[in-house]
């Protein structure tokens, strides 16, 4: 029997051709690659063959991104849940919208942000002093629900009504859901969104209240450069994950002049800072 997440990453794909994510234009143009690069083309052109992505009209980037963030949260709900042996819990997988009723805020480490919200919103000086980097808006995440005591002490009795009163794991203190992970979902990297997601990252990192949840960005960037761009250094970002990293490396391998790729793309991947999206639900299972 196929492995589930190798069965979740052809299926990944099969929705990103099939709702015109992954397109190629009829000039042989694929929607991922910068039309005014030629390794980038070159690069992109390579993964839409190795997918078999069909010539049709380029979709237009912001229904991509849009389609591209919910087909990533498609992925994770086939494969994390399954993950109980490894991380029990109640988990949830959502996508974050203006018309979503859950917000950052929804969840134990960031629920203050709503309080600082209604203080700032009559009170430009205010507002102006804190500024509104506590404003994270992450696309795709994965909370936990609270665990009721019977669930807690199933094994051996672990806590009575006179100990861990302010554990947010516990439902019995009346907390929020706890957030595990932000997915961060860029369609593509550009010089002037490069640093977006290290914006949500620091901002997650800065203005919880508690346990830093995994921040990790999924991309379908074809250019390593641009992907080093998010990818080098850490404090923000756990990780980098590639939407087809197998077919990403087979491609810059067997392009002649992509020798500064081929180095940049070797540095990224045996530096634990660049993965292929098949990895991701096991690395939130940490």
């Amino acid at each position: 029997m196929e492995a589930l997440i190798l069965q979740a990453r052809k299926y990944y794909h099969r929705r990103l051709l099939e709702e015109g994510v992954l397109t190629v234009d009829q000039v042989g143009i694929p929607s991922n690659a910068d039309k005014d690069s030629r390794l980038s083309v070159a690069i992109a052109q390579g993964i839409a063959a190795s997918l078999e992505a069909e010539v049709q009209t380029k979709a237009l980037g912001q229904t991509s991104g849009a389609k591209f963030e919910t087909i990533n949260m498609e992925f994770l709900e086939m494969t994390f849940p399954h993950l109980q042996n490894l991380r029990p819990g109640k988990w949830h997988v959502d996508k974050l919208g203006n018309r979503n009723s859950t917000k950052t805020s929804s969840f134990a480490q960031y629920e203050h942000l709503d309080y600082l919200a209604a203080l700032t919103k009559g009170n430009p000086k205010l507002a102006a002093s804190l500024g509104n980097d506590y404003m994270v808006a992450p696309d795709v995440v994965i909370f936990r629900e609270t665990e009721p005591d019977d669930v807690i002490n199933e094994v051996i009795s672990v806590v009575d009504d006179s100990i861990s009163l302010y554990s947010d794991l516990r439902e019995k203190n009346g907390g929020l859901p706890i957030l595990h992970a932000s997915i961060s979902a860029k369609w593509t990297i550009r010089s002037d969104r490069a640093q977006n997601s290290r914006t949500e990252a620091l901002g997650l990192i800065r203005n919880r209240k508690g346990r830093l949840p995994h921040i990790v960005v999924v991309t379908a960037e074809p250019l390593p450069s641009r992907l080093a761009s998010i990818a080098l250094g850490t404090g923000d970002i756990d990780c980098v994950y590639h939407f087809a990293l197998p077919e990403l490396v087979q491609q810059v391998n067997s392009i002649e002049y992509a020798e500064d790729a081929r180095e940049m793309l070797k540095i990224l991947i045996e530096g634990k800072r660049l993965k292929d999206i098949g990895d991701l639900p096991l690395d939130l299972a940490v």
